[in-house]
């Protein structure tokens, strides 16, 4: 079977259905036909997961949001707490089944869509110079679909060669206790009253839902995940001992395993195929978040191709955002400086709407030189000065890993 569609998108998770979610929009100059080939249910498909970002209120998705959160908390491995309120930001939790209904609802209007399950084994230009998909059907029948444009949002198998690589791995209970243990305006970004590991950083991730009801995480920074088991104790010590949840419920569970690289995903891998999400770089290296690059670049391409534009994939993140992540892996990595103490001096000496920013790579140069010196600024200089000497080197590929999911296909 062959289709000759405007775009193809591989892929349904957050990156595949924010682009089809805004290429259908209703009203276009340029109406669109879109093919989304989708896994079928079964190991390719992401189990349901939660994608956290923020922004102002009155967002495109408040609507479908499980909560939203108008104050910020880190505690520091002491125990002493930084409270922010970062307005106008909110920081917002969308869960993946209600964004997938939210876009469906869209999708199955728009007369020019259409959505296919099939097994993908192939994407690549074909002799026509459109790009071309192939994969199979739920038979085991082979099909391929050719469009003028590919937007493939795969994890990607191996991650790009750089000059240091950390995951970010995690697993989170939704719990459920019988009193009230939460405070519902609060989220907790990062709680260091963890153990840290001998390489790299941990932290707990609170996000309430109401005084009863919160997902409750475990995080590592580290080189390698931990096993199923790991992650059991680590949440019993954290909800148990540091937290003091008493009697709960575990009602849902979630996993995720997130590249924290300086190395170059390409955007581009062929004359009319484009990578997407992760595969394309939109995790930000030094914190995992994703969301909403992906929002930001679905929401360009799809105004461009829905104006009859050619596409543009501009870098997620600019050139000094990028450089800043680069020596922030290296100086952690390298155990120059103890990255408990790094991200909570941040918080505590940063206000958190220039934070926010920051983190999104939205934060002007003079903003940055003012974070930077809250920053160990001679473990700083030191790894700038040796970053240029050393080489970029293949990691190890990620295959004992699950793929990139979670908060955001990411997290914080």
């Amino acid at each position: 079977m062959s289709t000759n569609p405007d775009v193809v998108i591989v892929g349904a998770g957050a990156a595949g259905l924010s682009l089809a979610y805004h290429l259908c929009e209703p009203g276009s100059d340029v109406p669109l036909s879109v093919v989304l080939v989708d896994a079928p249910p079964g190991p390719l498909r992401p189990p349901p997961r939660t994608w956290c970002f923020w922004e102002p209120p009155g967002g495109a998705y408040d609507g479908a949001l499980a909560s939203s959160w108008p104050q910020l908390r880190v505690r520091g491995a002491d125990g002493t707490p930084t409270v922010s309120r970062p307005s106008p930001y909110r920081y917002k939790m969308l869960r993946s089944d209600a964004f997938e209904a939210l876009a469906d609802s869209r999708l199955s209007a728009a007369p020019g869509f259409r959505r296919i399950e099939a097994t993908v084994t192939a994407v690549g230009d074909a002799p026509d110079g459109r790009g071309e998909v192939h994969a199979r059907d739920a038979r085991g029948e082979p099909l391929s679909v050719r469009g003028r444009l590919v937007f493939d949002s795969r994890p990607p198998h191996r991650l790009p060669p750089a000059r240091t690589t950390l995951l970010q791995h995690f697993t989170g209970w939704f719990v459920r206790t019988g009193r009230p243990a939460f405070d519902p305006a609060t989220a907790d970004l990062m709680d260091f009253r963890t153990p840290q590991p001998s390489h790299g950083l941990s932290f707990g991730y609170v996000l309430p839902l109401d005084p009863h009801t919160a997902l409750v995480e475990y995080t590592e920074f580290s080189p390698a995940p931990l096993d199923a088991e790991g992650y059991r104790r680590a949440l019993d010590r954290y909800t148990h001992e540091t937290l003091g949840l008493g009697t709960f419920e575990v009602t849902a569970r979630e996993h995720g395993v997130i590249p924290m690289t300086d190395g170059h995903f390409p955007r581009r891998t062929g004359r009319s195929v484009y990578r997407i999400g992760t595969a394309g770089g939109a995790t930000r290296p030094s914190t995992g978040y994703t969301f909403a690059a992906v929002q930001r670049q679905s929401r360009a391409v799809a105004a461009r191709l829905r104006a009859g534009r050619p596409p543009r994939l501009p870098p997620h993140y600019g050139m000094r955002s990028r450089a800043m992540d680069a020596v922030m892996l290296r100086a952690l990595d390298s155990g120059r400086v103890d990255g408990a103490d790094f991200f909570t001096r941040l918080f505590r000496g940063v206000p958190g709407d220039r934070l926010l920013r920051f983190l999104d790579g939205g934060s002007r140069i003079h903003e940055d030189l003012l974070i930077g010196l809250r920053t160990p600024v001679a473990p700083m200089l030191r790894t700038v000065l040796e970053l240029p000497f050393r080489a970029r080197r293949e990691p190890s590929p990620p295959s004992s890993t699950s793929p990139p999911t979670g908060h955001e296909e990411s997290t914080s």
